[in-house]
């Protein structure tokens, strides 16, 4: 009985010092982790894999092209597919010369530590983090990541669609200035995230989607997609600058099926919750599940309609699963296909489409909507890409295709 007041008197200086900790925090700048590149894991496919000789005993340098500025990163290895753990021996970063080269900055290279050790063993399907280095780097930079394997990763985890050059070597070559006679490979390899740390309005948008996400028919080495469009307008405004972009697109990706990649529901946790700071979702994705209903024959018109609510279902449980981490969903209308080579869509498959659009474009489903279809599409032909905007295939944009994609982005979706 006579316990409660002695208590009161603990618990009330204890609230005290809780208040005015919380109150001088507020009158700081608060440092967040931000994703400020970052790229989704697969299976290579055999043509985009490298041979297990060519990884053993080898230095491989990579090259990613930041949107976000900050004092301090940290870099992120991925075993994500691997069998076996994976051992690297050294990861150095640096300031690379010229796109499309190995030579980096001598001066600017450093080792990244992993638990202060200079090596690091990733357990089979774990991605991991290197410790913070004070390592200050430009908005819209680029940076080298060069690391050395002992022995070749049991199953390869990288990512095809890098429209990036990456360069290897045999030997432990992390610090040279210059990876003399390196095969050249425009592919990602084991390597997922940068991070780097952000001040006030801090966070990063992450675009799950497929090639069209991805790049395909963007420029090797010009970072010309829609989502290094929307960075650099971000990095432009002052109210926006802290903000990272993670692109998680994969060409062939689907939502619903595993091909190039597994479905967009299969890597929610991996590619869209668990990027640094991640504040805002981007979804383009579901032109891959519309063509390949009828690409190799007909399909009924109960099959269709089976299809249309399968992936309107996927995306609610896409906003469902983000909300659910406090991630604001912005959903995107599917650009035209028809005249496509590869899919052949019939005009079942433009109702579906157009189903599908209708639905995005209904308030209530979507935080807010992108309506990337009426800015690609050809006024006179809804059905077709403007042809300015064609990349040639009549399904993939070109660089102005997207560069028109990236400038039609409302900054405002990001105010804080």
């Amino acid at each position: 009985m006579h316990s409660t007041p002695k208590f009161r008197a603990v618990l009330l200086p204890v609230l005290a010092l809780a208040a005015a900790a919380a109150c001088a925090a507020q009158g700081k700048p608060q440092n967040t982790w931000v994703a400020s590149w970052g790229t989704s894991q697969q299976i290579p496919e055999p043509q985009n894999a490298l041979p297990a000789d060519d990884l053993r005993d080898a230095t491989v340098r990579q090259i990613v092209h930041l949107s976000a500025g900050g004092p301090m990163l940290r870099v992120h290895l991925s075993n994500a597919f691997g069998t076996e753990a994976l051992h690297f021996t050294a990861v150095h970063i640096a300031h690379p010369l010229a796109p499309g080269s190995s030579t980096i900055d001598a001066a600017t290279d450093r080792a990244l530590t992993f638990n202060g050790q200079r090596d690091v063993l990733v357990p089979p399907g774990a991605e991991y983090v290197s410790d913070p280095i004070p390592y200050p780097v430009p908005q819209l930079s680029d940076l080298a990541v060069t690391f050395h394997l002992d022995e070749p990763p049991s199953r390869e985890s990288g990512h095809p669609g890098s429209r990036a050059t990456s360069y290897y070597v045999h030997g432990d070559a992390v610090a040279a200035p210059v990876l003399d006679g390196a095969a050249r490979v425009d592919h990602w390899y084991q390597l997922s995230e940068v991070d780097v740390q952000a001040g006030r309005g801090a966070g990063s948008v992450v675009t799950l989607g497929d090639s069209i996400t991805d790049g395909h028919g963007a420029t090797t080495n010009g970072n010309d997609r829609w989502t290094d469009v929307l960075a650099r307008r971000l990095q432009q405004s002052p109210a926006t600058r802290n903000i990272g972009v993670s692109n998680q697109g994969i060409g062939g990706n689907h939502l619903l099926t595993d091909g190039l990649g597994p479905n967009a529901l299969a890597r929610l946790d991996r590619d869209v919750l668990a990027p640094a700071g991640v504040r805002w979702l981007i979804v383009l994705e579901g032109v891959n599940d519309l063509g390949a209903l009828a690409r190799k024959g007909d399909a009924t018109p109960e099959e269709h309609a089976a299809l249309v609510q399968r992936i309107l279902g996927a995306y609610q449980q896409i906003v469902a699963r983000a909300h659910a981490h406090g991630i604001r969903v912005i959903g995107a209308t599917i650009t035209p296909y028809t005249g496509s080579d590869y899919y052949h869509p019939e005009p079942a498959n433009e109702a579906d489409r157009l189903a599908v659009n209708a639905w995005i474009r209904t308030p209530g489903h979507f935080d807010a909507v992108l309506d990337f279809d009426k800015v690609v599409r050809d006024p006179a032909h809804p059905d077709h890409l403007l042809p300015a905007y064609d990349c040639g295939d009549h399904l993939h944009p070109s660089p102005a295709g997207y560069k028109a994609m990236g400038d039609a982005i409302p900054l405002s979706l990001f105010a804080r």
